[in-house]
């Protein structure tokens, strides 16, 4: 038997509103969006792990001829990073979990609510975008997933210290202090590029404008830290 139809007041038929089903895509594209800012993030915090280590072993590099420091001072700042990284990760999600819990919790249906979130503040305004969008079109039927804390930490820490391998190993098997320098230099700026290209990639920029930005700071910051430290050279200045 065929639908019932209505008929409003002027006389003319209104069709069966047809029954609207979500885009089986809808949750795979929300999936590969999420993969992609935690892989961004990733990168970000990897940047972070390869600059700063690099940095603080050319300034030791620039006062102190000696390897083994040079190498003890960049483990020292990877281990102090990551932690440091871990621990404002950590805070700075469960706080936002806290606040998240008291916005949830006093409604009276939660996991059928529409709801969106920024987990990661570091983010690009496209990936928000494109994240909030898909967040808004979403069933009522899919539950409510907060951020956890300890995997941010977790992430956090394991970014920065990928990062911070880097330098590390670039140092190790160069004997020679300006040969050493030179290397962790090359070394860096190829994968300050590598990050800067993949990063704004996955965040909708154009990858050579953003692997150059990064480049030059990097250049920059490693500049500025190893002419600062280089008067404290005291060996070579009192040779000269």
């Amino acid at each position: 038997m065929a639908p019932p139809q209505t008929i409003n007041q002027t006389g003319g038929e209104h069709k069966t509103p047809e029954k609207i089903t979500a885009s089986p895509t809808t949750s795979t594209t929300k999936e590969v969006v999420e993969r992609a800012q935690w892989l961004r993030a990733a990168i970000l915090g990897a940047n972070d792990g390869l600059l700063s280590t690099t940095s603080l072993m050319l300034g030791v590099g620039a006062a102190k001829d000696d390897r083994r420091s040079m190498a003890l001072s960049g483990l020292a700042g990877a281990l102090a990073g990551a932690c440091s990284m871990a621990v404002g990760e950590f805070v700075s999600v469960s706080t936002q979990r806290e606040i998240e819990e008291k916005l949830i919790i006093p409604q009276k249906e939660p996991k059928f609510q529409e709801y969106s979130r920024s987990s990661n503040p570091g983010r690009s305004p496209v990936m928000r975008v494109i994240a909030e969008d898909q967040a808004g079109a979403v069933d009522h039927g899919s539950p409510i997933v907060l951020p956890n804390p300890h995997k941010a930490a977790a992430a956090s820490a394991l970014a920065f210290l990928s990062g911070s391998v880097v330098p590390l190993v670039s140092a190790v098997f160069v004997s020679d202090n300006e040969a050493r320098i030179a290397v962790i230099v090359v070394v860096a700026t190829v994968v300050l590029a590598v990050f800067g290209g993949v990063g704004a990639r996955l965040g909708g920029s154009p990858p050579k404008a953003s692997a150059v930005r990064v480049v030059v700071g990097g250049w920059l910051a490693m500049a500025v830290t190893y002419g600062m430290l280089k008067p404290f050279d005291r060996e070579n200045n009192g040779k000269d």
